[in-house]
Protein backbone atom coordinates (compact mmCIF):
# COMPACT_ATOMS: atom_id res chain seq x y z
CA UNK A 1 0.00 0.00 0.00
CA UNK A 2 1.32 3.40 -1.04
CA UNK A 3 0.47 6.64 0.77
CA UNK A 4 -0.35 9.20 -1.91
CA UNK A 5 -0.83 12.94 -1.47
CA UNK A 6 -3.34 14.26 -4.01
CA UNK A 7 -3.41 18.00 -4.66
CA UNK A 8 -6.60 19.38 -6.16
CA UNK A 9 -8.46 16.62 -4.34
CA UNK A 10 -11.79 18.47 -4.27
CA UNK A 11 -11.82 19.20 -8.02
CA UNK A 12 -13.38 17.35 -10.94
CA UNK A 13 -10.44 15.05 -11.68
CA UNK A 14 -9.77 14.55 -7.99
CA UNK A 15 -13.34 13.34 -7.46
CA UNK A 16 -12.53 10.38 -9.74
CA UNK A 17 -8.87 9.83 -8.84
CA UNK A 18 -9.46 9.43 -5.09
CA UNK A 19 -11.96 6.54 -5.41
CA UNK A 20 -9.67 4.86 -7.96
CA UNK A 21 -6.68 4.98 -5.61
CA UNK A 22 -8.66 4.01 -2.54
CA UNK A 23 -10.39 1.17 -4.36
CA UNK A 24 -6.98 -0.29 -5.25
CA UNK A 25 -5.95 -0.30 -1.59
CA UNK A 26 -3.78 2.82 -1.48
CA UNK A 27 -3.88 5.28 1.40
CA UNK A 28 -4.79 8.76 0.22
CA UNK A 29 -3.91 12.09 1.80
CA UNK A 30 -6.22 14.68 0.22
CA UNK A 31 -4.86 18.22 0.19
CA UNK A 32 -7.71 20.73 0.54
CA UNK A 33 -7.67 24.47 1.00
CA UNK A 34 -10.59 24.72 3.43
CA UNK A 35 -12.59 22.64 5.87
CA UNK A 36 -15.60 22.96 3.58
CA UNK A 37 -13.62 21.50 0.67
CA UNK A 38 -12.58 18.65 2.94
CA UNK A 39 -16.20 17.89 3.78
CA UNK A 40 -16.95 17.83 0.06
CA UNK A 41 -14.19 15.30 -0.53
CA UNK A 42 -15.28 13.10 2.38
CA UNK A 43 -18.87 12.95 1.10
CA UNK A 44 -17.69 11.50 -2.20
CA UNK A 45 -15.83 8.57 -0.65
CA UNK A 46 -17.63 5.25 0.02
CA UNK A 47 -17.77 4.42 3.74
CA UNK A 48 -15.75 1.26 3.16
CA UNK A 49 -12.79 3.36 1.96
CA UNK A 50 -13.03 6.18 4.49
CA UNK A 51 -10.47 4.64 6.86
CA UNK A 52 -7.76 5.04 4.22
CA UNK A 53 -8.52 8.72 3.54
CA UNK A 54 -6.89 11.56 5.45
CA UNK A 55 -7.67 15.23 4.90
CA UNK A 56 -4.90 17.81 5.27
CA UNK A 57 -5.31 21.54 4.82
CA UNK A 58 -2.88 23.35 2.59
CA UNK A 59 -2.49 25.27 -0.64
CA UNK A 60 0.02 25.06 -3.46
CA UNK A 61 0.01 28.88 -3.34
CA UNK A 62 1.34 28.76 0.24
CA UNK A 63 4.61 26.81 0.31
CA UNK A 64 4.75 26.84 4.11
CA UNK A 65 1.68 24.57 4.24
CA UNK A 66 3.18 21.87 2.04
CA UNK A 67 5.85 20.50 4.37
CA UNK A 68 3.31 19.23 6.90
CA UNK A 69 1.09 17.95 4.10
CA UNK A 70 3.92 15.73 2.84
CA UNK A 71 4.68 14.07 6.18
CA UNK A 72 4.62 10.28 5.83
CA UNK A 73 3.81 10.43 2.11
CA UNK A 74 5.38 8.09 -0.49
CA UNK A 75 4.19 9.82 -3.68
CA UNK A 76 2.33 12.87 -4.96
CA UNK A 77 -0.37 13.13 -7.62
CA UNK A 78 -0.42 16.80 -8.58
CA UNK A 79 -3.81 17.80 -10.03
CA UNK A 80 -4.25 21.34 -8.69
CA UNK A 81 -4.68 23.85 -11.51
CA UNK A 82 -7.10 26.48 -12.81
CA UNK A 83 -8.38 26.75 -16.42
CA UNK A 84 -8.82 30.53 -16.68
CA UNK A 85 -8.36 33.81 -14.84
CA UNK A 86 -9.41 37.45 -15.00
CA UNK A 87 -6.05 39.21 -15.00
CA UNK A 88 -4.26 38.44 -18.23
CA UNK A 89 -2.76 35.12 -17.21
CA UNK A 90 -1.06 36.21 -13.99
CA UNK A 91 -3.22 34.01 -11.77
CA UNK A 92 -2.76 31.09 -14.17
CA UNK A 93 1.00 31.40 -13.80
CA UNK A 94 0.73 31.79 -10.03
CA UNK A 95 -1.31 28.60 -9.58
CA UNK A 96 -0.38 26.36 -12.49
CA UNK A 97 3.33 27.19 -12.73
CA UNK A 98 4.40 28.60 -9.35
CA UNK A 99 2.12 26.15 -7.53
CA UNK A 100 3.85 23.28 -9.32
CA UNK A 101 7.26 24.71 -8.47
CA UNK A 102 6.19 24.95 -4.83
CA UNK A 103 5.14 21.29 -4.81
CA UNK A 104 8.45 20.25 -6.39
CA UNK A 105 10.49 22.26 -3.89
CA UNK A 106 8.52 20.87 -0.93
CA UNK A 107 8.96 17.31 -2.21
CA UNK A 108 12.70 17.77 -2.66
CA UNK A 109 13.01 19.23 0.85
CA UNK A 110 10.91 16.41 2.35
CA UNK A 111 12.64 13.59 0.49
CA UNK A 112 9.49 12.50 -1.36
CA UNK A 113 10.63 11.55 -4.85
CA UNK A 114 7.66 10.10 -6.77
CA UNK A 115 5.52 12.61 -8.65
CA UNK A 116 2.70 12.04 -11.15
CA UNK A 117 1.82 15.38 -12.71
CA UNK A 118 -1.34 16.19 -14.64
CA UNK A 119 -0.38 18.22 -17.68
CA UNK A 120 -2.52 19.00 -20.72
CA UNK A 121 -2.52 17.99 -24.36
CA UNK A 122 -1.85 20.57 -27.04
CA UNK A 123 -0.23 23.22 -24.86
CA UNK A 124 2.67 25.39 -25.99
CA UNK A 125 4.76 28.04 -24.24
CA UNK A 126 3.42 31.00 -26.22
CA UNK A 127 2.95 34.44 -24.72
CA UNK A 128 -0.56 34.94 -26.12
CA UNK A 129 -1.83 31.57 -24.80
CA UNK A 130 -2.11 32.15 -21.07
CA UNK A 131 -3.38 28.74 -19.93
CA UNK A 132 -1.22 26.82 -22.38
CA UNK A 133 1.86 28.81 -21.36
CA UNK A 134 1.27 28.13 -17.66
CA UNK A 135 0.80 24.40 -18.20
CA UNK A 136 3.68 24.03 -20.65
CA UNK A 137 6.06 25.79 -18.26
CA UNK A 138 4.83 23.68 -15.36
CA UNK A 139 5.54 20.50 -17.33
CA UNK A 140 9.03 21.80 -18.08
CA UNK A 141 9.60 22.49 -14.38
CA UNK A 142 8.62 18.90 -13.58
CA UNK A 143 10.98 17.49 -16.22
CA UNK A 144 13.84 19.64 -14.97
CA UNK A 145 13.34 18.56 -11.35
CA UNK A 146 15.37 15.82 -9.73
CA UNK A 147 12.22 13.85 -8.92
CA UNK A 148 10.98 10.52 -10.24
CA UNK A 149 8.31 12.11 -12.39
CA UNK A 150 5.65 11.03 -14.85
CA UNK A 151 3.52 13.48 -16.82
CA UNK A 152 0.06 12.67 -18.20
CA UNK A 153 -1.29 15.00 -20.89
CA UNK A 154 -4.99 14.34 -21.52
CA UNK A 155 -7.25 15.91 -24.11
CA UNK A 156 -10.72 17.18 -23.14
CA UNK A 157 -12.11 15.19 -20.22
CA UNK A 158 -15.72 14.12 -19.98
CA UNK A 159 -17.64 12.47 -17.17
CA UNK A 160 -19.97 13.36 -14.29
CA UNK A 161 -18.95 16.74 -12.87
CA UNK A 162 -16.97 17.94 -15.90
CA UNK A 163 -16.78 21.58 -16.88
CA UNK A 164 -16.59 21.82 -20.69
CA UNK A 165 -19.38 19.43 -21.65
CA UNK A 166 -21.72 20.76 -18.96
CA UNK A 167 -21.14 24.29 -20.27
CA UNK A 168 -21.97 23.20 -23.82
CA UNK A 169 -25.07 21.42 -22.51
CA UNK A 170 -26.18 24.59 -20.73
CA UNK A 171 -25.83 26.54 -23.99
CA UNK A 172 -27.85 23.88 -25.79
CA UNK A 173 -30.64 23.99 -23.21
CA UNK A 174 -30.80 27.78 -23.19
CA UNK A 175 -30.54 28.28 -26.94
CA UNK A 176 -33.64 29.30 -28.93
CA UNK A 177 -33.06 26.63 -31.56
CA UNK A 178 -29.55 27.69 -32.61
CA UNK A 179 -26.25 26.84 -30.93
CA UNK A 180 -23.17 28.87 -31.93
CA UNK A 181 -19.73 27.31 -32.22
CA UNK A 182 -16.49 29.30 -32.54
CA UNK A 183 -15.33 29.85 -36.10
CA UNK A 184 -16.00 26.95 -38.47
CA UNK A 185 -16.25 24.48 -35.58
CA UNK A 186 -13.44 22.34 -37.00
CA UNK A 187 -11.02 22.56 -34.07
CA UNK A 188 -10.15 18.96 -33.19
CA UNK A 189 -10.22 17.21 -29.82
CA UNK A 190 -9.82 13.67 -28.56
CA UNK A 191 -12.17 13.41 -25.55
CA UNK A 192 -11.13 11.02 -22.80
CA UNK A 193 -13.35 9.75 -20.00
CA UNK A 194 -12.13 10.98 -16.63
CA UNK A 195 -12.38 7.47 -15.15
CA UNK A 196 -9.92 6.23 -17.79
CA UNK A 197 -7.55 9.04 -16.86
CA UNK A 198 -7.88 8.09 -13.18
CA UNK A 199 -6.93 4.51 -14.02
CA UNK A 200 -3.88 5.73 -15.97
CA UNK A 201 -2.81 7.84 -12.98
CA UNK A 202 -3.06 4.84 -10.66
CA UNK A 203 -1.15 2.58 -13.04
CA UNK A 204 1.63 5.17 -13.23
CA UNK A 205 2.05 5.00 -9.47
CA UNK A 206 2.14 1.21 -9.57
CA UNK A 207 4.53 0.87 -12.54
CA UNK A 208 8.08 2.12 -11.95
CA UNK A 209 8.80 1.87 -15.67
CA UNK A 210 6.63 4.96 -16.27
CA UNK A 211 9.15 7.18 -14.43
CA UNK A 212 10.70 9.77 -16.72
CA UNK A 213 8.00 9.46 -19.38
CA UNK A 214 5.33 11.79 -20.73
CA UNK A 215 2.11 10.27 -22.07
CA UNK A 216 -0.33 11.99 -24.43
CA UNK A 217 -3.76 10.57 -23.70
CA UNK A 218 -7.01 10.77 -25.63
CA UNK A 219 -10.01 8.71 -26.56
CA UNK A 220 -10.21 6.29 -29.52
CA UNK A 221 -11.32 8.90 -32.09
CA UNK A 222 -11.06 12.59 -32.84
CA UNK A 223 -14.01 14.98 -32.71
CA UNK A 224 -14.45 18.48 -34.06
CA UNK A 225 -16.02 21.18 -31.92
CA UNK A 226 -19.11 20.97 -34.14
CA UNK A 227 -19.33 17.19 -33.75
CA UNK A 228 -18.98 17.48 -29.97
CA UNK A 229 -21.82 20.02 -29.87
CA UNK A 230 -23.99 17.70 -31.97
CA UNK A 231 -23.27 14.81 -29.60
CA UNK A 232 -24.23 16.98 -26.62
CA UNK A 233 -27.49 17.82 -28.39
CA UNK A 234 -28.19 14.10 -28.85
CA UNK A 235 -27.33 13.31 -25.24
CA UNK A 236 -29.62 16.03 -23.89
CA UNK A 237 -32.44 15.18 -26.30
CA UNK A 238 -32.42 18.63 -27.94
CA UNK A 239 -32.72 19.37 -31.65
CA UNK A 240 -30.62 22.41 -32.48
CA UNK A 241 -29.13 24.07 -35.55
CA UNK A 242 -25.37 24.41 -35.06
CA UNK A 243 -24.03 27.62 -36.56
CA UNK A 244 -20.47 28.86 -36.81
CA UNK A 245 -19.83 32.30 -35.35
CA UNK A 246 -16.78 34.44 -36.17
CA UNK A 247 -14.16 34.08 -33.46
CA UNK A 248 -13.47 37.87 -33.36
CA UNK A 249 -17.14 38.47 -32.52
CA UNK A 250 -17.18 35.89 -29.72
CA UNK A 251 -13.87 37.27 -28.46
CA UNK A 252 -15.33 40.76 -28.32
CA UNK A 253 -18.27 39.61 -26.20
CA UNK A 254 -16.04 37.42 -24.03
CA UNK A 255 -13.62 40.31 -23.52
CA UNK A 256 -16.38 42.64 -22.36
CA UNK A 257 -17.62 39.97 -19.95
CA UNK A 258 -14.14 39.43 -18.57
CA UNK A 259 -13.56 43.15 -18.09
CA UNK A 260 -16.78 43.34 -16.06
CA UNK A 261 -16.06 40.00 -14.28
CA UNK A 262 -19.32 38.61 -15.63
CA UNK A 263 -19.84 34.88 -16.29
CA UNK A 264 -19.36 33.80 -19.91
CA UNK A 265 -19.03 30.23 -21.21
CA UNK A 266 -15.67 30.76 -22.89
CA UNK A 267 -12.64 32.93 -22.17
CA UNK A 268 -10.75 34.94 -24.76
CA UNK A 269 -7.68 32.87 -23.92
CA UNK A 270 -9.60 29.65 -24.60
CA UNK A 271 -10.70 31.02 -27.97
CA UNK A 272 -7.07 31.67 -28.90
CA UNK A 273 -6.23 28.12 -27.83
CA UNK A 274 -8.65 26.75 -30.45
CA UNK A 275 -6.03 27.55 -33.09
CA UNK A 276 -4.14 24.48 -31.84
CA UNK A 277 -5.59 20.99 -32.26
CA UNK A 278 -5.99 19.05 -29.03
CA UNK A 279 -5.17 15.56 -30.28
CA UNK A 280 -2.54 12.88 -29.81
CA UNK A 281 -2.00 9.26 -30.90
CA UNK A 282 -5.28 7.34 -31.18
CA UNK A 283 -3.74 4.32 -29.47
CA UNK A 284 -1.89 6.29 -26.80
CA UNK A 285 -3.77 4.85 -23.83
CA UNK A 286 -3.65 1.26 -25.09
CA UNK A 287 0.03 1.46 -26.03
CA UNK A 288 1.04 2.85 -22.65
CA UNK A 289 -1.40 1.20 -20.25
CA UNK A 290 -2.85 -1.83 -22.02
CA UNK A 291 -6.53 -0.96 -22.22
CA UNK A 292 -8.79 0.75 -24.74
CA UNK A 293 -10.50 3.88 -23.36
CA UNK A 294 -14.24 4.14 -23.70
CA UNK A 295 -15.81 5.91 -26.64
CA UNK A 296 -17.74 9.12 -26.06
CA UNK A 297 -20.82 8.03 -28.04
CA UNK A 298 -23.64 7.30 -25.62
CA UNK A 299 -21.55 8.26 -22.57
CA UNK A 300 -22.89 11.81 -22.13
CA UNK A 301 -26.29 10.92 -20.70
CA UNK A 302 -25.26 12.46 -17.37
CA UNK A 303 -25.79 15.81 -19.12
CA UNK A 304 -29.57 15.22 -19.12
CA UNK A 305 -29.72 16.37 -15.52
CA UNK A 306 -30.64 20.04 -15.74
CA UNK A 307 -28.57 20.75 -12.65
CA UNK A 308 -25.64 18.56 -13.65
CA UNK A 309 -22.81 19.26 -11.26
CA UNK A 310 -19.86 21.24 -12.55
CA UNK A 311 -16.72 21.94 -10.60
CA UNK A 312 -14.99 24.85 -12.30
CA UNK A 313 -13.61 26.13 -8.99
CA UNK A 314 -9.87 25.49 -8.70
CA UNK A 315 -8.97 22.90 -6.11
CA UNK A 316 -5.60 23.10 -4.44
Amino acid sequence: MTTVLVTGASGFVGSHVLPELLGAGHRVVALVRTERAGEKVARRIPPASAANLELRTGDVDRPATLTAALAGVDAVVHLAAIPRDWNGGRKLLAVNLDGTRNVIAAMEASGVRRLVHLGALGVEDREELHYARSKARAEQAVMESGLDWTILKPSLLFGPGDGFFNIVASLVRLSPGIVPVPGDGKSRFQPLHVADLALCLRLCLERPETVGHTFELGGPRTWTYREITAEVCRATGRRRLIVGMPVPLISLVAGVAEAAHLPFPVATDQLRQLALDNVGPLDGVHAAFGFVPRRMEGELLYLRRRKAQQDPTPAA
